[in-house]
């Protein structure tokens, strides 16, 4: 083959790329692309995955920078074929992921002349990228800017003032599209990356932190833990400093079972004398917010000062109600608070004590009711779950009523990660989310938990999965339709047909018939006391596999109201 300069720019873009410590990259199959195609899958160094769709593509790319915090590479050929990226970008630039999205492109004289799968590329993501930048058709004469070009795209995606996000490299090529690589340009010394950007959040000043203690310095206080929280040691050392309760979403990594931990929020503030005589005088909020509606509303009317508390300058404030908004380091800030409030408040204050009382009965409660309930339940289901994975397992979870259930009815418990697509909030791309998890994650099982929907919706994500060498044990609640839509106002105000037509949007699609199609082995889970030892025997022979939970739509929002009301009867 001859050598080529597009060949030697990719090859140096992907030498590039891993000196700056990019380890995985998913390419979408297509000819405009083949010169990068080839070079990354001649480096030994970058673990590559295919996957024939577009979109569900992006989101194994999502997937395992999700997991590892590092940017892969996505790549597609031209056309339409970068538009099925787009539900990816949005998601990793809403959640804060780093991803390296290459789109290759025909050269700009096929551009307007009706040239086949061309479309205009440039700025396709809009300002859902943190930086979009047309490499130009490959010369010799720009070799030296090849590896700056490369550096930058990593340093764009992990380290720019917005916090980790996608980048959009755009790269037209000429024919020929095969072809050997020449020597490389000079690279840096030691395999260090051509740029070197050190960056981070800002470490506040003595003062601002004691400014920070005294409006945090009050008797009635709760944490609200989320996603990007930081180090849970120093949150929960924080919240014993001030004798507060942490509210802990699953994706905190605080909901560990400790004095200050408080799991069961929602249910507990629905009981309306438990959350009235609970409100706080002073909130402080890190990360991103829990789904809980309940305690969204609960905060809202407190009229507490709220400080939130996150990592980047992203603007965390939906319900708008925040007082100060701090953005800084959230370990060290968490770490230098509680050193300076140390004994001010204390774990035997009766506040966190009556917190941590309440939790127990919660919990205790909840395990009495689902057990006494028809066999499986949703929440039964998300709760077995949580409670059976093997330590050092990653639990993915998808939007809509699993991200609640797991929210709401999840036990407390050490070693399990949990991970959602919760930027966006969508239902589109979870498995293959959870198949780029689990890349990442080789070595340590992953679960996915997902409705009958959303795992219809990205059926693709299981394209090649049960050969890709990966640990996935996915459980799909088949309630046969939309379930999160019967406990909205749409379901009393609509007649059943309409409701059904438009919301429930009931499918006759077998989904182990689907699964075994893709060569994923299924188990039926017919009882709830079926469901952990099924977890555990598919953890254990490994691979992909796929447990079938049949739940009944129409009961579930009766079943949600029975555990509340059970919560309550135990307060």
């Amino acid at each position: 083959m001859p050598v080529t300069d597009a060949a030697t720019f990719c090859a140096t873009l992907v030498d590039e790329w891993v000196r700056a410590g990019v380890t995985d990259a998913v390419v979408a199959p297509g000819s405009r692309s083949t010169p990068l195609a080839l070079a990354l899958a001649a480096d030994s160094r970058v673990r590559l995955q295919v996957h024939h769709d577009e979109r569900s593509a992006a989101f194994v790319a999502l997937g395992i920078g999700l997991a590892i915090g590092r940017p892969a590479v996505l790549l597609c050929t031209s056309g339409t074929a970068a538009a099925n990226f787009h539900p990816a970008v949005i998601e990793a630039h809403q959640s804060a992921v780093p991803l390296i999205v290459c789109t290759a492109d025909r050269p700009p004289e096929l551009h307007g002349i009706g040239a086949a799968q061309t479309v205009d590329q440039r700025n396709l993501y809009g300002t859902a990228v943190r930086r979009w930048f047309d490499a130009g058709v490959p010369s010799a004469a720009t070799a030296s800017d090849w590896r700056s070009i490369a550096s930058r795209t990593v340093a764009d995606a992990t380290t720019t003032g917005e916090g980790p996000g996608p980048v959009h490299l755009n790269l037209p090529f000429r024919d020929p599209l095969v072809g050997d690589a020449g020597p490389l340009p000079l690279a840096r010394p030691d395999g260090r990356p051509w740029h070197e950007v050190v960056s981070g959040a800002p470490i506040l000043d003595a003062e601002r932190i004691a400014g920070l203690a005294r409006l945090l310095d009050q008797h009635r206080g709760v944490i609200i833990a989320g996603a990007g929280c930081g180090d849970p040691t120093s949150v929960h050392a924080l919240a014993a400093s001030l004798g507060w309760p942490v509210l802990a979403d699953p994706r905190s990594g605080c909901r560990t079972p400790e004095l200050t931990t408080v799991g069961a929020f929602d249910a507990l503030l629905r009981h309306e004398r438990f959350a009235a005589d609970h409100t706080p005088t002073v909130v402080l909020r890190i990360g991103r917010p829990p789904a809980s509606k309940v305690l969204a509303q609960w905060l809202a009317g407190s009229g507490a000062d709220q400080v939130q508390l996150s990592g980047s300058p992203a603007w965390i404030d939906p319900d708008r109600n925040a007082t100060v908004l701090v953005h800084a380091d959230v370990t060290a800030t968490t770490a230098a608070l509680a050193s300076t409030l140390y004994g001010r408040g204390g774990s035997a204050t009766p506040w966190l004590a009556r917190w941590a009382h309440a939790e127990r009965r919660a919990q205790e409660a909840l395990d009495a009711a689902i057990a006494d309930l028809p066999d499986p339940t949703e929440p039964g289901t998300a709760r077995s779950l949580v409670a059976s994975l093997p330590e050092g397992s990653t639990l993915v979870v998808s939007s809509s009523m699993p991200a609640r259930d797991v929210e709401w009815y999840g036990r407390p418990r050490t070693g399990l990660r949990v991970l959602s697509n919760r930027g966006a909030n969508g239902i589109d791309g979870v498995t293959s989310t959870a198949v780029g998890v689990a890349v990442a994650n080789q070595g340590h099982p992953t679960a996915l938990l997902i409705g009958d929907i959303a795992f219809l919706h990205d059926a693709n994500g299981l394209l090649g999965a049960a050969a890709r060498g990966i640990d996935l044990t996915i459980v799909v609640v088949d309630n046969a339709g939309g379930g999160i839509f019967s406990f909205l106002p749409q379901a009393s105000a609509l007649t059943d047909e309409r409701f059904e037509l438009l919301f429930g949007t009931p499918h006759d699609v077998s989904i182990p018939t689907l699964a075994a199609a893709h060569g994923v082995p299924v188990s039926g889970v017919d009882r709830a006391d079926e469901l952990a030892p099924a977890v555990t025997e598919a953890v254990a022979a490994g691979g992909v596999r796929l447990l079938h939970v049949r739940t009944d739509r129409a009961a579930n929002v009766t079943i949600h109201a029975q555990l509340h009301t059970a919560v309550r009867a135990a307060l």
